[in-house]
């Protein structure tokens, strides 16, 4: 499936673990139906949200089968590849080619970081690497490492990188690289709280935790921006910020594993350094959740 043109909500997916810390295949299958029930536009498994981090190579490979498998087809799945390390992200960016991903998430490298050449060639590897589109992904607020604007234009013009995760928080920085958006280079919001607004400077939609929990919600919010409806497409945005911002009043994935736990989808079980909310926290979750009209 061809995702160069992919416009809407694609859901970053949590990785619903057993309380032997195993994954959960059941819990796993009704996420996904769940998302492609509501009309999600695409998966996205094993990002941040889905704590790849803490999975083995070939636990990775599984999640990744499992939703190709799941999905058969009827929306786009991107797998996040990520590493710090630029020969495994480019093994694990062609074991997940193989698997029939439809596109890949590729990441700068954390904690080593590099210089402006080498977070280049760490991301244009990876692209080279494989058949499938690849969309980057700037997190400096958990890489410690930031894309410059210079980058994102050299990267923009590689022929197999199709977009941009934005996730910096920066109104300002996607300003600064909304001229590189086109058919061919698309731009993501990776901030929940900033969708509309980076809609407005050019973004094709969002790649989001929020959809986790209100699929059909993200969904419609950024077909009608897309529709011409920026009105509606604010008024959800807006009447969403008290669920969004308690989704993350502690570290992702924490609170939305907790809300699926809440909704009867998932358990809320983590793998360390994650740990279940403290009960402060959780307490605003539920009451935004009901402010949300989402209940178990």
């Amino acid at each position: 499936m061809d995702i160069r043109n992919l416009t809407g909500s694609i859901t970053a997916l949590v990785t619903p673990f057993a309380a032997d810390g195993s994954i959960d295949y059941g819990a796993l299958g009704r996420l996904v139906d769940f998302q492609l029930d509501a009309g999600t536009d695409a998966l996205l498994p094993l990002g941040t949200t889905g704590e790849s981090s803490t999975m083995t190579h070939e636990e990775d490979e599984e999640v990744a089968r499992f939703v190709v498998e799941r999905v058969a087809g009827r929306v786009p799945v991107i797998a996040g590849a990520g590493s710090n390390s630029t020969e495994t992200m480019v093994e694990k960016c062609r074991a997940f080619e193989r698997i029939g991903v439809d596109g890949l998430l590729i990441i700068t490298p954390y904690y080593n970081k590099s210089s402006e050449e080498g977070v280049y060639r760490h991301l244009a590897s990876a692209a080279e690497a494989v058949g499938v589109p690849c969309i980057v992904y700037n997190v400096p607020g958990r890489t410690g490492c930031a894309l410059s604007a210079a980058n994102v234009e050299r990267l923009a013009a590689h022929p197999n990188i199709m977009g941009i995760k934005e996730a910096s928080g920066s109104v300002d920085f996607a300003a600064d690289i909304a001229h590189l958006l086109s058919d061919g280079f698309r731009m993501y919001s990776g901030e929940d709280a900033l969708t509309v607004p980076l809609m407005a400077l050019g973004a094709s939609g969002v790649i989001s935790v929020w959809a986790n929990v209100q699929p059909a919600l993200v969904h419609g919010m950024c077909r009608a921006f897309l529709d011409g409806d920026v009105r509606r497409a604010r008024e959800i945005q807006v009447a969403a910020m008290p669920l969004i911002r308690a989704l993350f009043c502690e570290v992702n994935p924490i609170p939305v594993k907790e809300a699926l736990a809440q909704m009867g989808l998932c358990d809320a079980v983590y793998r360390m350094p994650l740990v279940p909310m403290s009960e402060p926290a959780r307490e605003r979750l539920v009451e935004a959740m009901k402010g949300a009209g989402l209940h178990a």
